[in-house]
């Protein structure tokens, strides 16, 4: 009988360190050869062209309201066109000695959005507050009660910027799931004309859509009745926006096996609470961070309504310029600045989608 020699198993490699800074370095950057590699071109490219984009925007860049001082630089960013520019920038054409009322409008605003986004503030009494401070926003806006009325057609700047966008996500969520829903109606009727609305409006630009909001649709109302720009144009975003987000609801929809809705039927559950307590839930966890590139695509594309003369931002840094001779040559700084407004927002959106996300789906996580 042959003796069994006994072999030790060969030493296995220490585990990969994937905490902290060397950890992430090592996954993300030197996960493998390709990802090295690519790596290194990238790191080549920024070592390159970084040293002469930090001079121009800092180390020679000009910082005080001198125009002409500017136009003695040979190189270098005048950010001085900030410095010169930045109220008109920011409120656009509201009126000089009033610019308070939106500066307090866009901190209320930014506030209700803080806070909504707060899961400590998660309550039914966030309605009252939304609505509460909506009121008080247009109250400041728009005047009365003590303060001089100004039409919507002077509002303008980040303030115009953060209600279109807020107010057109608001709205356009709800229209967005109704729409899903419909398009998966078993009812002909309804089925058809959800898809007609998703399809008509997803096979037009937004520019479009402003155009006959603005333009358009009060040449169909009756004589003398009137509609606000502003109304218009929110309606038109709002449209626009809940086709594009109803079909990544759907998607969601979609991904829900039959067999949940079936076994909800067999325990008596209605419709709607079926869609409200099984399917919704999950479907809508599932798109997420469909769901928010939606949301930052309706705030980016309210740049869009300079062509009906109202300036938010980037209509506003127009106005700015293109009014005064000596600051024109200076586009580029004013166009970062407020590159670096719209980055500050949409980064903020992108954190906030990942962190629904790890929450929505922390039942999945082993």
């Amino acid at each position: 009988m042959n003796a069994r020699v006994f072999q030790s198993i060969p030493a296995r490699p220490a585990p990969v360190r994937t905490e902290g800074l060397i950890g992430w370095l090592r996954s993300n950057l030197f996960a493998d050869a390709s990802t090295t590699v690519s790596t290194l071109i990238v790191g080549g490219l920024l070592l390159w062209y970084l040293p002469a984009l930090f001079d121009w925007a800092l180390w020679s860049a000009y910082w005080r309201p001198d125009a002409q001082a500017c136009r003695a630089l040979e190189v270098g960013a005048c950010w001085g066109v900030v410095a010169e520019k930045y109220r008109l920038i920011i409120f656009g054409r509201y009126p000089f000695e009033e610019q308070w009322r939106p500066l307090v409008a866009t901190l209320l605003m930014l506030t209700l959005i803080v806070i909504s986004c707060t899961r400590a503030f998660w309550r039914a009494s966030l309605v009252a507050v939304w609505i509460v401070g909506l009121v008080v926003f247009f109250w400041l806006m728009l005047g009365g009660l003590g303060l001089s009325r100004v039409e919507t057609d002077r509002w303008g700047g980040l303030p115009l910027t953060l209600l279109l966008a807020t107010l057109s996500i608001a709205m356009a969520f709800p229209l967005a799931l109704l729409v899903a829903l419909g398009r998966r109606s078993e009812l002909p009727a309804i089925r058809t004309v959800c898809t007609l609305y998703v399809e008509l409006i997803r096979g037009v630009p937004l520019i479009s859509v402003l155009f006959m909001a603005s333009f358009m649709f009060p040449l169909f109302m009756p004589q003398g009745t009137k509609i606000d720009v502003l109304l218009r144009v929110l309606a038109g975003i709002t449209l626009f926006a809940a086709a594009y987000m109803a079909e990544v609801i759907r998607g969601g929809l979609q991904a829900i096996p039959k067999g949940q809705v079936e076994a909800a039927a067999s325990l008596g559950l209605s419709y709607w609470q079926t869609q409200r307590k099984i399917v919704l839930p999950q479907a809508l966890a599932m798109v997420v961070p469909g769901i928010m590139n939606n949301f930052i695509a309706i705030f980016k594309d309210t740049s869009l309504v300079t062509i009906v003369s109202l300036y938010e931002l980037t209509g506003a840094l127009g106005l700015a310029l293109n009014s005064d001779a000596d600051w024109r040559p200076y586009k580029i700084e004013g166009y970062v600045f407020i590159a670096l407004i719209y980055f500050a927002f949409c980064f903020a959106m992108s954190r906030y989608s990942q962190w629904v996300e790890q929450h929505v789906n922390r039942g999945k996580q082993r």
